[in-house]
């Protein structure tokens, strides 16, 4: 009879793993939500940790699937994929990408930020030094795509997703930025669309999937926002008035899409305001040749930040780069709700409202029971009308009034906000939230946590934690 019990109860284990997942960064459809129940609200070294498992530093977040935890890290050199027991949090398997070329970068991006994605069996991940590549669940590799080296002064940070047999990749870097889709059973390139409006940007895509027509990507970008035709690349229709450089992930809400980005103005970095290029040519280009050296720019901050404007890194300012730096003077921060559907520019007929106060830099809005959410560094947490974009709360999390790269995530009535000294905040969901409990994992943490089943999966930057109550 004990025995029956013991296998009734691995079989019930087994099937809440199977059916559900957290498949991606920041979960379904990158929405950060998991339907589940029984979290706990106290986390710590030693309190509900279910299965602590060291591993090497990254700044990638968790991706589930069955009976599998999946996450990228870098050892020193070493790209590695690491397949971790969901049940024991055992090391699987472990596996080493190429590192083609070792990029440098600005700030505090790594080789593994990019999260890797999950089809349900098998992981994808993409490197910045190498590109794309694919392992079966027993940690075999299925294919590699070689990619860049890419033009991105701070690294790239967008991850890939999967959708309808494609892998989808958003490429945003100073010259040359692209969206790509390979096929996910052999890597065949599919379709790759130029984005020559495009900027770097840190942004993943969201997938939307309107009453007729084909299945879209949602894509956030330097100064818009647009969707693209998930059979073809073709690009769809498009919003403008964002910032010049976005990092959080779209969210999408039947019909309604909200997207937010922030970035510093030229104003806000000390920069005089820019004139036309014609201008400039005629009171400052000495050698004549059409185009603006770095001897010949009258602004010094700018001269501090010649690596923002250069773009192509040829020594000179050419008219498309100086018109790129005039197009961020004219660029909004905001978090938009814009409604879906049309073709073409949409941006004056279907923005529904647009909220410019408390935004954060990285963190990701949520979306959770009919409320929005959006948490900026300094622990400031806002809550919105989705609707009408109005304030129904703003407060600060106590006990976390810290820098924050991970976005916040929701389940079982709770919000879960994770600082970069691993403050985890959990708040109770509502127009009137509330601070539950901050818990000090004492370390640091940039990564978003995954839910699923009753459990909390939290990567620092030396551990991966899972969290749950014990029965």
């Amino acid at each position: 009879m004990k025995i029956y019990r013991l296998l009734l109860l691995l079989g019930v284990v087994g099937a809440c793993l199977a059916a559900v997942n957290w498949p991606q960064f920041r979960g379904p459809n990158g929405s950060g939500v998991a339907e589940t129940s029984g979290l706990p609200i106290e986390f710590g070294p030693e309190a509900n940790v279910i299965w602590k498992t060291v591993l090497p530093p990254g700044y990638s977040s968790p991706a589930l699937a069955g009976d599998r935890v999946f996450v990228t890290a870098s050892d020193k050199d070493k790209l590695l994929t690491i397949c971790l027991n969901r049940l024991t949090g055992k090391t699987e398997w472990q596996r080493e990408a190429p590192r083609a070329r070792p990029s440098k970068k600005l700030g505090v991006n790594t080789p593994a930020s990019p999260s890797p994605v999950t089809d349900g069996e098998n992981v994808y991940a993409f490197f910045e030094d190498f590109g794309l590549v694919s392992y079966a669940p027993d940690g075999k590799e299925r294919w590699r795509y070689p990619l860049g080296p890419f033009n991105a002064p701070y690294g790239m940070g967008s991850s890939p997703i999967v959708a309808d047999g494609k892998v989808l990749l958003l490429c945003d870097q100073d010259t040359g930025s692209f969206f790509i889709a390979l096929d996910s059973g052999d890597g065949h390139q599919v379709w790759n669309t130029p984005r020559p409006e495009a900027t770097h940007g840190f942004s993943t895509p969201a997938i939307y999937r309107p009453p007729k027509g084909p299945a879209q990507a949602i894509v956030s970008g330097s100064y818009q926002v647009a969707a693209y035709s998930l059979d073809t690349g073709e690009k769809l229709w498009w919003v403008h008035g964002m910032a010049w450089q976005a990092k959080s992930i779209p969210v999408i809400d039947g019909d309604r899409l909200f997207v937010h980005s922030w970035m510093e103005s030229p104003v806000e970095l000390g920069l005089q305001k820019a004139p036309p290029f014609a201008d400039m040519l005629k009171l400052h280009d000495a050698d004549h040749d059409g185009k603006l050296s770095k001897s010949e720019i009258p602004d010094e901050e700018m001269k501090k930040l010649w690596f923002l404007f250069d773009l192509d890194h040829d020594g000179v300012m050419s008219e498309r780069e100086w018109g790129i730096h005039r197009a961020r003077g004219d660029a909004g921060n905001g978090l938009f709700a814009i409604r879906l559907g049309g073709k073409g520019d949409i941006t004056d007929t279907n923005s529904l409202w647009r909220f410019e106060k408390s935004l954060p830099n990285i963190p990701s809005p949520l979306l959770y029971k009919g409320v929005m959410y959006v948490l900026r560094e300094g622990g400031i947490m806002t809550a919105l009308d989705p609707g009408k974009g109005t304030v129904l709360k703003q407060g600060r999390i106590e006990g976390a009034l810290d820098p924050y790269y991970a976005s916040p995530v929701a389940g079982d009535d709770k919000i879960y906000t994770l600082s970069q000294s691993c403050k985890l905040g959990v708040l109770k969901a509502g127009a009137e939230w509330s601070v539950l409990a901050v818990n000090d994992l004492k370390d640091d943490c940039w990564a978003t946590p995954a839910i699923a089943d009753g459990r909390l999966y939290v990567r620092t930057q030396s551990a991966m934690y899972c969290f749950g109550k014990k029965s």
